[in-house]
């Protein structure tokens, strides 16, 4: 299967990094990994958000030090930032460096980032507030005097002050279910997939695809990004570790149905069924080898260049690589996944600088 058309009609695809799963190790660590990108010819660097580095502010940093690579935030969780907050911050980065394309990468996170741990409010209705925000940055991005008095946000002649003299922003959607990735195509210029297999990548391009002619908007519009969950490691010492980390996302109901779609129904079940029973251990014992192998994947160099060639070959436009740092050297295996992945790349037609 050909990669799926990016805006423009480009057709080619090209490969990311994320700093998500591994920014623990701070921000040395991120310079380290952009600059190896970089210089292996990858496209973009993004950044996640939730209790640890602040994303803008990671990523002027990567921008001034290291630059050549667009910027992306995957995801910000959009409660914590009003939706002219967020164009301000995308906008301000833009400006700053106007030969690099920033994504405004946004999505509806959890109750648990939000609510327990930031003290925001999730709301009833995210998807009607995605939209609703998606339309308010829209507006904001467009210069003009934004008044917009919604059923989430309500603004009274708003106009950014920032006008970037480079490429404009794209605003990026985190999406797992069929009525957010449908959303993003409508709305989006990118939409952001993660934690699913190769196999599930069809089905969700087609909601995107649907969503953008439900628009009339032109096939390709919005690009498609994936987090490739992969790392050049000893699969058999990082297993329990891959284990927890899909326990994780299974107990959180949005992962759930997302997991279940893609296959493993009977994982989830019995993931969630131990978890309530207070079984931490059985419940991540519930994660079976092939859940593992195809959604975090660990092996050799050879087993990381085939999975990133499968998801560019699924209908990934750009696949974001989230290199599993799991060994004693963890930055070792960051640059061993970022070699092995570009080459995995290359071999499904990547363009590498």
């Amino acid at each position: 299967m050909e990669p799926a058309s990016a805006p423009g009609g480009n057709q080619t695809p090209s490969v990311g990094v994320t700093f998500a799963s591994f920014s623990a190790l701070g921000p040395e660590a991120g310079i380290t990994a952009a600059r190896w990108a970089r210089d292996l010819g990858y496209r973009s660097f993004w950044v996640a958000e939730t209790t640890g580095l602040e994303a803008f502010s990671t990523l002027a940093q990567v921008a001034a030090t290291v630059g050549g690579l667009e910027l992306g935030t995957g995801v910000l969780a959009l409660q914590l930032r009003t939706p002219a907050l967020a164009a301000m911050g995308a906008a301000t980065l833009a400006a700053q460096h106007p030969d690099t394309c920033v994504h405004l990468g946004v999505g509806i996170s959890s109750p648990v980032v939000v609510g327990r741990w930031h003290g925001a409010t999730y709301s009833p209705t995210p998807l009607a507030q995605v939209r609703e925000y998606a339309g308010v940055v829209r507006a904001c991005w467009a210069g003009e005097a934004v008044t917009h008095d919604g059923d989430h946000y309500h603004l009274e002649k708003f106009r950014l002050g920032i006008r970037p003299s480079g490429q404009p922003p794209q605003l990026v959607l985190g999406a797992l279910g069929p009525r957010m990735l449908h959303l993003a195509g409508e709305v989006a210029d990118g939409v952001l997939l993660n934690y699913l297999p190769a196999s599930a990548v069809a089905w969700s391009v087609e909601q995107v695809r649907a969503g953008e002619r439900a628009a009339g908007r032109p096939p390709g519009s919005v690009r498609i990004h994936a987090y490739v969950h992969v790392g050049v490691t000893d699969r058999h010492d990082a297993a329990d570790k891959a284990r927890r980390d899909l326990f994780s996302y299974a107990v959180v109901d949005a992962y759930a149905d997302a997991f279940t779609r893609a296959g493993f129904g009977s994982e989830v079940a019995a993931i969630r069924a131990a978890h309530r029973a207070g079984d931490r251990q059985g419940a991540v014992a519930a994660v079976s080898d092939t859940m593992v192998d195809a959604i975090d994947i660990l092996g050799d160099r050879d087993t990381v260049a085939d999975a990133v060639a499968a998801y560019l070959h699924a209908g990934v436009d750009e696949a974001v690589i989230m290199p599993l740092p799991w060994g004693d050297d963890r930055m070792a295996v960051v640059r061993d996944t970022l070699d092995a992945a570009a080459h995995g790349a290359a071999s499904a037609g990547a363009v590498l600088a």
